[in-house]
C-alpha cells in the first residue's frame, strides 16, 4: 500500500485547505485512514480517523468543529477539510492507514504516507 497526501500550503489564519490522501496497491475501502500531523519540535499527534466504512469518525479536541474527514472510496482518496486554520496548526500533516477501524489512541498504523507541509500565518 502507498498513500500519498497532499493539498498542504501557506495560508493566513482563518483559511482553508483541503488535504487528500490518495491510496494505492490496495483497496481503500478496507483501510481506516487517519491523518497526523508533527510540528516543528512536537511529537506527532494523531488529529482525526475515518473507518473503512466511513461511518465511524473522530477528532481531537483541538481541531473539533474546524477540520472535517471525509472519504471517496471510488477514488481510493481520504480528504481533510482544515477551515479556521489557526498558526497552531502549523505543521506537517501525514496520512496513515491500518485494517478496517480506527484506532482511539492512533495506535497500529501499518502503513505510513509522506507528508504535506501546512503553514498559517498569523
Amino acid at each position: 500500500v502507498q498513500l500519498q497526501a497532499s493539498g498542504g500550503g501557506l495560508v493566513q489564519a482563518g483559511g482553508s485547505l483541503r488535504l487528500s490522501c490518495a491510496a494505492s496497491g490496495f483497496t481503500s475501502n478496507n483501510l481506516a485512514v487517519s491523518w497526523f500531523r508533527q510540528a516543528p519540535g512536537k511529537e506527532r499527534e494523531g488529529v482525526s480517523c475515518i473507518d473503512s466504512s466511513g461511518v465511524s469518525i473522530y477528532y481531537i479536541a483541538s481541531v473539533k468543529g474546524r477540520f472535517s474527514i471525509s472519504r471517496d472510496n471510488a477514488k481510493n482518496t481520504v480528504y481533510l477539510q482544515v477551515n479556521s486554520l489557526e498558526p497552531d496548526d502549523t505543521a506537517v500533516y501525514y496520512c496513515a492507514a491500518r485494517r478496517f477501524r480506527c484506532s482511539r489512541d492512533y495506535s497500529g498504523m501499518n502503513f505510513w504516507g509522506k507528508g504535506t507541509q501546512v503553514t498559517v500565518s498569523s
